[in-house]
């Protein structure tokens, strides 16, 4: 196949290139200054066309073919700039499965960043077990009253707007009962609490307790009992390694390693090496699917397995190559480490695969 840009995917290039050799350095790329900074970076990129490329123009998109969101990544690994915001997730999510009231109100605000948002899914004891979850969403008048706890929540402290998964039906089955809602985070009822983690940073995840705050009837997103349907393309897309952006990272992070060689390369230095480049591979060739509109359901289950072995195998190699002496290599090991866990558990991963791909009983 041939990856080679076509003229328009190469002036496209040519302008995020110049875009970023004025711009790219503005913005920090780690740390609790990346995330002060992260919704000016969203609106910066968008305001210069390369944010939301491939997203419908009614909504703020350009409508271009996936590719265009991979040069962006690529280019934004080149010049070590900041990441794409990672939200497409949530654009997919509400696109589907929102009304055309819900879209036209929040997605444009969604892709141009000037309103910022956060996911309301985990739980203390519902993570990779989502049906599991006890937040309750009750009926009172034209509102939902919300009492519960989430936790893993990204941005959750910087965050507009949150979407929530709540029980709305404690008699239903645990899949059935539960609905999605657009919740305002300004508001009384909303307690935040921060999740310092080990690398240092102490913004990136929150817990936030839901005591009495309310949500409109007209802000669910699908009918009463719907939610399922709608976390499920929701997780499916936030395991997709193509869409998260971050496979060129993994190989800028390799080849940075293996340019401070005085000698040969260590083990993990080499499989790592071999597994970015692996899934440099098997992105090209979603990104082929996506073009030709082959959709995924279960497989980004393997998407999200594969990235997981990908990230932790460049963690060792950082690892490995500085110890403990360097704090930027020490960090990305330590966030590595949560790759596991974020976003559904590896153990749980491979039960779908068993279960829903391969067909074994579980």
């Amino acid at each position: 196949m041939d990856f080679r840009d076509s003229p328009e995917e190469a002036a496209f290039r040519a302008r995020l290139q110049a875009w970023l050799a004025e711009n790219a350095k503005k913005f920090p790329t780690s740390g609790d200054e990346y995330w002060a900074k992260a919704g000016e970076w969203h609106q910066a990129l968008h305001a210069a066309g390369f944010f939301g490329s491939t997203w419908p123009k009614a909504y703020g998109g350009q409508e271009l073919p996936a590719v265009y969101d991979v040069i962006v990544d690529e280019e934004l690994a080149r010049a070590g700039a900041p990441a794409r915001p990672s939200l497409g997730y949530l654009v997919i999510g509400l696109g589907r499965h929102g009304s055309e009231a819900l879209r036209q109100r929040f997605l444009p605000g969604m892709i141009n960043g000037t309103e910022r948002w956060c996911q309301g899914f985990s739980e203390p004891g519902a993570g990779s077990d989502l049906a599991s979850l006890t937040t309750t969403a009750t009926l009172e008048g034209d509102h939902y009253v919300l009492h519960g706890h989430k936790i893993w929540t990204s941005y959750s402290d910087e965050a507009d707007w949150c979407l929530v998964l709540a029980r709305t039906d404690p008699a239903a089955p645990r899949h059935k009962g539960i609905s999605g809602f657009i919740v305002s985070m300004h508001q009384p009822g909303i307690e935040q609490r921060p999740l310092p983690m080990m690398n240092g940073v102490t913004k990136e995840f929150g817990q936030v307790l839901f005591d009495g705050a309310t949500v409109p009837v007209d802000q669910m997103v699908g009918a009463p009992g719907e939610g399922w349907k709608l976390a499920m393309t929701v997780v499916g897309h936030e395991r997709e390694p193509s869409t998260l952006g971050f496979t060129a990272r993994y190989g800028k992070t390799v080849r940075n390693l293996a340019a401070t060689l005085d000698g040969p390369p260590s083990d993990e230095l080499r499989w790592a090496a071999v597994q970015t480049e692996m899934l440099r591979l098997h992105v090209r060739r979603r990104l082929s699917e996506q073009l030709d509109e082959v959709s995924h359901g279960p497989d980004g289950s393997l998407d999200k397995l594969l990235m997981t072995w990908v990230e932790q195998s460049v963690g060792h190699a950082c690892l490995a190559s500085g110890g403990t002496r360097d704090p930027e290599l020490l960090s990305t090991y330590l966030y590595s480490r949560a790759q596991s866990v974020m976003g559904g558990t590896s153990q749980i991963q491979k039960n779908i695969i068993a279960g829903r791909i391969i067909g074994l009983e579980v």
